[in-house]
């Protein structure tokens, strides 16, 4: 297999030394220490997994430096983190699941004024890549997806299928943007006239910037005038919805089922847990972290972790959970007084 690691090649990506094993010794899978066969890689990174390391099967697994005794027929290599090494066995693996083919497939519509060199781009069966767009090299765009008119798409993109990216919008380099996420759908704009909703045009754009990851089924919504942003480095996740001209900063963590309404901001190294929401024109400051279900209603402080709707400092929010879990205990308390004749 064309994959396939040996032993020596395994250390060398995971930037680690080989405490024992046979440096031309073969594998090519991986798999959780439970279910990992003789050809997988595996990795312990958790000590609350040590019993499932010590009956593994694995033919080689990612351990923290200072640990030399496993199964006795498992290889194992040290490395500093390996959670993250394994992060790169994984990557390895899925570069041959989903192989770059450069070349585009006969079944793809390429507008003629179209920029992009079909020897260094893919775009694959059912893909449509609109008049005036620019698409960099490296870049594979996915079965069914459309890149729409005067769109730029950096280099070394990975577009999965059925991904509509609309017009003028913008992608940096090394974007991934995962099945059925709409990059600049209309932004949900009314005004309501002489009792009718009547749509506001939302002329604007989307800019996502480098390294940027927006997750399955996500919608980012161009702007009403001037630009939705997504900073570098930023990681979205499934089923997110974001606003008309919302701004995010870099490196920030945005996780499913999520809401940003419109105008809201969040600044650099923020991270919004699940279902939480962002209400419009309110600004999230750098590294924040709203816990789940979060609802912000008011600018926030950065560097302060929040929870509950609407948000407050974590432990605040935990002392009022107590004092909550506490009323029936007080309720049976003040009905005993009453009876004693303590009441009012």
């Amino acid at each position: 297999m064309a994959f396939a690691l040996t032993l020596s090649e395994l250390a060398r990506l995971a930037d680690g030394d080989i405490v024992r094993g046979g440096l031309d010794s073969s594998y090519t899978g991986m798999a959780a220490l439970d279910a990992a066969t003789p050809g997988d890689i595996s990795f312990l990174g958790n000590e609350k997994y040590k019993a499932q390391f010590l009956a593994t099967f694995a033919g080689a697994v990612l351990v923290p430096r200072g640990v030399s005794q496993g199964p006795d027929t498992t290889a194992l290599i040290a490395v500093d983190n390996p959670s993250l090494a394994f992060a790169a066995v994984v990557r390895h693996f899925a570069a041959a699941a989903r192989p770059f083919v450069p070349g585009i497939h006969p079944s793809a519509t390429v507008d003629p004024s179209a920029k992009l060199d079909p020897e260094k781009v893919s775009v694959r069966p059912g893909a449509v890549v609109m008049a005036g767009a620019v698409v960099g090299d490296g870049t594979d765009i996915g079965p069914n997806s459309v890149i729409g008119e005067d769109v730029v798409v950096g280099r070394d993109c990975l577009i999965y299928a059925n991904v509509s990216i609309r017009e003028r919008c913008v992608v940096g380099d090394r974007v991934i943007l995962q099945p059925g996420a709409v990059i600049g759908s209309d932004g949900y704009g009314y005004e309501f006239v002489n009792g009718r909703h009547l749509k506001i045009d939302q002329v604007g754009i989307v800019e996502l910037g480098d390294d940027v990851e927006i997750g399955a089924n996500s919608t980012i919504d161009r702007a009403r005038f001037g630009k939705t942003v997504i900073g570098e480095g930023t990681k979205i996740d499934n089923l997110v919805q974001i606003g008309h001209n919302v701004v995010i900063g870099k490196h920030c963590l945005v996780i499913a089922q999520t809401g940003m309404a419109g105008s809201s901001r969040l600044g650099n190294y923020v991270t919004v847990a699940a279902q939480s929401g962002v209400a419009g024109h309110v600004m999230v400051d750098d590294k924040a972290i709203l816990g789940s279900r979060t609802g912000v209603t008011t600018n926030l402080k950065g560097g302060v972790t929040y929870l509950g709707n609407p948000a407050q400092p974590f432990m605040d929010e935990q002392k009022q959970k107590a004092l909550v879990r506490r009323l029936p205990k007080m309720l049976e308390d003040l009905k005993a007084l009453k009876k004693r004749g303590g009441g009012f």
